[in-house]
């Protein structure tokens, strides 16, 4: 895809923006990550670091006068709640992950004093994923990105693509914590069970390795507890600067009007 910004005039030749030309380099990067990534919290971290990087580019790109003469108020209006919209799914997303936090804090707070009875904070720690698989799994169905096609100017549809390729993370971000990929659905159908059950694992990650523990009563190790509370914190730490990202990209927005 290239992207232009196109003159008013059809007697002077469209011309392609520097700032425009790493967009579409980004949008093509992120592409390429989302299609080739394996579902690992590593991957979906990177993919966030991209998306930060992508939206403090296109902040840059709105502030050029050549972009602010070419959207309307209905194209930035149009933007401002996409940007919202996605501020909003980062909310979810944090939420989510300091309501976990809270509860591995209390499992390793007996672990490490090797004494008491874990029954009741993994009981509460499961029902908080009960929760939030429920939460996530609705959201997930109701996610729909609407790109607006509507303008022949390439250079303001790269920003639909921008949002749908942000959208596309947040599928991804919350199958990966509600599990929605592992392989329990359609295990009951695989006829070789040790296949199946090598498939399950291969499939696990630090949110469903950890569900699988607790819902078999046994005893989690302290190592496993960290993974899962380093991984939230690389994930949320990623979700907290893109967020950051996005806010700068509405100001610029708004400075349109």
């Amino acid at each position: 895809m290239s992207i232009s910004f196109h003159a008013r005039s059809n007697s002077v030749p469209s011309m392609q923006h520097p700032q425009a030309a790493y967009v579409d380099e980004q949008l093509t990067r992120l592409r390429s990550s989302e299609a080739a990534s394996s579902s690992s919290s590593s991957s979906v971290y990177q993919r966030l670091s991209n998306l930060q990087d992508l939206h403090d580019s296109l902040d840059k790109m709105i502030r050029l006068s050549l972009t602010n003469k070419a959207l309307s108020q209905d194209q930035t209006e149009r933007l401002l709640d996409g940007s919202l919209r996605i501020l909003d799914l980062c909310n979810v997303a944090k939420d989510g992950f300091s309501q976990m936090k809270e509860g591995l804090k209390e499992i390793q707070s007996i672990l490490r004093r090797k004494r008491g009875v874990l029954s009741a904070e993994v009981k509460k720690y499961l029902a908080t994923r009960k929760v939030l698989k429920k939460s996530l799994q609705k959201i997930l169905k109701n996610l729909k990105v609407s790109q607006n096609k509507e303008s022949t100017n390439k250079s303001l549809v790269v920003f639909g693509e921008a949002e749908a390729v942000t959208i596309s993370l947040f599928e991804s971000m919350f199958s990966f914590m509600s599990g929605s990929k592992a392989c329990g659905k359609w295990s009951l159908v695989s006829k070789v069970m040790s296949r199946n059950k090598a498939t399950c694992e291969d499939e696990a990650n630090e949110f469903t390795r950890l569900d699988s523990v607790f819902e078999s009563e046994e005893l989690p190790k302290m190592e496993d507890v960290q993974m899962l509370e380093w991984c939230i914190q690389d994930l949320e730490d990623g979700i907290e600067s893109l967020s950051k990202s996005l806010i700068k990209y509405r100001v610029s927005l708004l400075n349109i009007f």
